[in-house]
């Protein structure tokens, strides 16, 4: 199972303090946590996509082929990827150019994003928002896997004898999430083609996660990629720790009351009651996170957000080190020990590579097989 973290890049003011980080303070702060998070043991560095105040990644390669000149191990992703408004073209390129900067450490997480006049930004129509959707993707998965590609559709003007290049590195496409919500028809969406599903239930009870992962893992099977059980499925999460977990409490609630997605709404206390959301000891972080188990099934990544309202790079650091000393170990553990035989690990581009390999030798041993048997007629 795959731990990491992810950064939706929000300018804040710290509201302890007043003091807003520039522009720059906060891009270089996002490196520095991917930095830790590779230090510290985590698996996945993860950024979001924005193109508005007050948030800054709205080039996430950029940043991630940066980070993936300082990594040696961490998978490096994005928390959104906007396959709504980016051209697939520029998705498809640039994304297999980060593979081949970064070895293979790249997957990536399609979303629509929740900020409305992005659409329009980029000259789309957020009202066809599903089918723009559901249009690029198909594009996008046939460019990764097809020489040369011909297509129309009704969202942009036709190719004809198109080549993406690069191509995929070892000609594996990067492993794809799909991200939602909300939204049936994008689960179905990644059950169709065998995907990936990202729930980033941050804001959300239980049962709403348990009951879009489940149709996911319904119709994955349907589409005959497996057993509902070894549907690909990831998690997102919220924490804040101390050792101490009334000092926890304490020194978050502003950062909470204050944040411009849920401050001045539900008390913190409501908050993590109904949500993942976790404020107090490690111990109470392990408890919780383990609990998504029981509602999600046998899951293979979880992410957690850390470094938003406004907390000061020193303070996530510290809660980084708190996640990969105390945390991730108890969780790998403890997650291990309860995986039913059967249920895949997260895909890496090894793996991938790996099955095309037993795949493509599957194939030729049939080919030959079925040769033999065509002399043996003869």
């Amino acid at each position: 199972m795959q731990f990491g973290i992810f950064s939706v890049g929000d300018v804040t003011p710290d509201p302890t303090t007043g003091r807003t980080p520039t522009e720059r303070e906060r891009i270089k702060a996002m490196v520095a946590i991917a930095l830790k998070a590779e230090e510290v043991g985590l698996d996945v560095f993860a950024t979001g996509e924005h193109h508005n105040p007050p948030f800054v990644p709205s080039s996430p390669t950029t940043m991630l082929g940066y980070i993936a000149a300082r990594t040696e191990k961490l998978v490096l992703s994005t928390s959104t990827t906007l396959i709504t408004t980016n051209d697939p073209v520029k998705i498809a390129e640039d994304f297999a150019m980060l593979q081949h900067l970064a070895d293979g450490r790249v997957d990536l997480m399609m979303g629509r994003g929740n900020t409305g006049p992005v659409y329009p930004w980029f000259g789309k129509d957020i009202r066809q928002g599903i089918n723009l959707a559901v249009e690029n993707y198909a594009l996008l998965h046939r460019l990764w896997r097809e020489d040369v590609v011909d297509w129309e559709g009704k969202f942009r003007t036709p190719l004809q004898g198109f080549t993406s290049t690069p191509r995929p590195l070892d000609d594996v496409p990067p492993f794809v999430w799909h991200g939602s919500i909300r939204s049936p028809e994008i689960a179905e969406q990644a059950a169709y083609y065998g995907d990936g599903f990202f729930h980033n239930n941050i804001f959300w009870p239980a049962d709403h996660t348990k009951r879009m992962i489940e149709l996911y893992r319904e119709r994955y099977a349907h589409y005959g990629h497996g057993t509902p059980e070894q549907a690909i499925v990831g998690l997102g999460g919220q924490v804040f720790m101390r050792r101490d977990s009334q000092a926890a409490v304490r020194e978050f609630r502003p950062y909470f009351d204050n944040a411009p997605v849920y401050g001045h709404g539900p008390s913190l206390e409501d908050f993590t009651d109904q949500t993942p959301l976790t404020v107090g000891s490690p111990q109470q972080v392990i408890e919780k996170t383990l609990a998504f188990r029981d509602y999600a099934g046998d899951y293979q990544r979880q992410l957690f957000l850390m470094d938003h309202a406004g907390l000061p790079l020193k303070t996530v650091l510290e809660q980084l080190d708190l996640l990969g000393e105390e945390v991730v170990p108890v969780l790998r553990k403890e997650f291990a020990n309860h995986r039913p035989a059967g249920v895949p690990d997260a895909p890496t581009h090894a793996s991938l590579l790996a099955d095309r390999g037993r795949a493509t030798g599957a194939a030729e041993g049939a080919g030959t097989r079925a040769g033999a048997g065509k002399e043996t007629v003869a």
